[in-house]
């Protein structure tokens, strides 16, 4: 009778509410791990003011949660969305897989300018939360361009002053991408030094690595060693074994981080759920013939004697890998010829008049390059090695995707996917994780992980980020052939105490904010 009275009087704009959002009889999974317990939660400016039996208590909105979960938003750690966000800032695709936070600037691609980036994002008015890395690869190609050659100590104190500048604009740490020009060509000893002004900061090193392949030990020990030596805490992102010779190697993978954990250096990592990882068609060419740029391999290309070296040891390569063909690798986006995307480069290599060989693909692969290159989706991960690596307790949810335009190109799925996937596929029908474990990897895992202090639970006082969701009705409706399909099942999503995402729909509230290094 109370509660009725209250709500009459409320109506009647007699009695101002106790929130301005209350969900009341939802299934908590806090994000902690712990089991789901029973209670209403009351938001009021942004935070989570109560959690608990709030019988009588009243909402400007309410929400009632019975049959679902409610859980802290999920916390996706490695993005590129530096140009998505600026195009698209509601950020669609992101919002409806339940992500409330991003961090990008990830494989060492960054904005150079962080203070001027935070800035456009507070005016936009983005849809999630982001933070950004300082970027490597970008740094270094400001200062020294695609050299293939050691930095000069003039140099270093550069690329140290750059990393400086993004640190005190709020960056969250500095990320490298050893597979790609211009960054596969430091040597550790630059990292080292240029991870130690992150560390001044208590900034995090986060690293795609040298190798996910053969060499793929020698790597992880390169980004721990980077860790050690600079004194911060080492991301590995999106951790695989990429080589088909080497499948079945993870545990091994994961048995030197616990032994660098052992050793007191604080290294984790991040994975997305499949078996197909997503690149630039560049990462098939020997490094060498990439130095200088796109101009400078066009020369190499056309010179037959380079020609030859180079087709050789991409043909090489590839056999090392456990493959005769280009099959398992699809052209996601080419902007020089569209009707390539979605095809196979042995399709590609029919199309352009060739015979079925692995040579004749080697040479579809060279002539994309001339012409300046495509980014590509390629099937090289064995389902055991993605399923071990995620029952690692260190191992956090992430994309590794990017803020996209529904229905342009033929993108990798993850974009739209990620989190339900993990839900659907690996909680509900494979029964890999449980429920709390799974939150807890897309939740207070990363923000421990990226020292986002007040995300990533479901806490009074902690920022309102929150997901609304029946799992056993998560889909992640997005696959390799149609990957511009949302997720459904995402019933509400909040970010910020923002309503981003209502029964299912997208609502045009953007409650997002910059996240700054804490």
């Amino acid at each position: 009778m109370k509660l009725l009275l209250a709500l009459s009087l409320l109506a009647l704009g007699c009695l101002a509410a106790d929130f301005d959002i209350l969900i009341r009889n939802a299934r908590v999974v806090d994000g902690s791990g712990n089991p789901w317990f029973r209670a209403d939660i009351g938001i009021s400016a942004g935070k989570i003011a109560k959690i608990g039996v709030l019988t009588g208590k009243t909402g400007t909105k309410e929400i009632d949660a019975t049959s679902r979960l409610v859980t802290p938003g999920f916390i996706d750690v490695h993005t590129h969305s530096e140009s998505g966000i600026v195009r698209f800032p509601q950020a669609e695709n992101f919002l409806r897989d339940g992500v409330t936070t991003v961090v990008t600037g990830n494989c060492g691609g960054s904005e150079l300018d962080v203070k001027d980036f935070f800035s456009k994002l507070d005016q936009l008015k983005i849809g999630i939360n982001m933070a950004t890395l300082a970027g490597h690869n970008s740094i270094r190609r400001e200062v020294m361009g695609s050299d293939n050659r050691k930095a000069t100590p003039q140099e270093i104190d550069r690329m140290k002053a750059m990393v400086s500048k993004a640190m005190e604009a709020g960056a969250v740490g500095f990320s490298t991408g050893l597979e790609y020009v211009p960054g596969t060509y430091s040597p550790t000893e630059e990292l080292v030094e240029l991870a130690k002004v992150a560390a001044r900061y208590n900034g995090i090193y986060a690293s795609h690595m040298r190798d996910e392949g053969d060499k793929v030990l020698e790597a992880i020990r390169e980004a721990a060693e980077i860790g050690r030596l600079a004194g911060t805490r080492v991301q590995i992102s999106h951790l695989k074994q990429d080589t088909k010779a080497y499948w079945g190697n993870t545990q091994k993978m994961l048995d030197l981080i616990e032994e660098y954990r052992a050793r007191g250096v604080e290294v984790t990592v991040d994975q997305y759920p499949y078996i197909a990882y997503s690149t630039t068609l560049a990462t098939t060419l020997p490094t060498w013939a990439l130095a200088g740029g796109q101009e400078k391999l066009v020369e190499r290309l056309k010179d037959p004697v380079t020609r030859k070296k180079v087709f050789d040891e991409v043909l090489d390569f590839n056999k090392k890998r456990g493959y005769t063909d280009f099959e398992y690798t699809t052209v996601a986006s080419c902007r020089f010829e569209p009707g390539y995307e979605g095809k196979n480069l042995r399709q590609i290599s029919t199309l352009r008049g060739r015979n079925s060989s692995h040579e004749s693909d080697v040479e579809t692969v060279l002539e994309l390059m001339e012409r300046g290159g495509v980014s590509v989706v390629t099937k090289a991960m064995s389902e055991d090695d993605v399923t071990n690596i995620m029952r690692y307790r260190n191992t956090a949810v992430a994309s590794d995707g990017g803020v996209v335009q529904f229905g342009v190109a033929r993108p990798h799925p993850r974009n739209y996917g990620t989190n339900a996937r993990v839900f659907n596929e690996y909680v509900r029908l494979r029964k890999v994780l449980s429920i709390e474990d799974a939150v807890r990897k897309m939740t207070s895992l990363p923000a421990q992980i990226f020292n986002f202090k007040n995300r990533g639970l479901v806490r009074e006082g902690f920022a309102a980020d929150l997901v609304i969701f029946d799992p056993e009705l998560l889909r992640d409706n997005a696959n390799f052939e149609k990957p511009h399909q949302y997720s459904t099942g995402f019933d509400w999503v909040l970010v910020n105490g923002k309503v981003a995402v209502e029964s299912g729909k997208l609502m045009p509230d953007r409650g997002g904010q910059v996240i700054l290094r804490q």
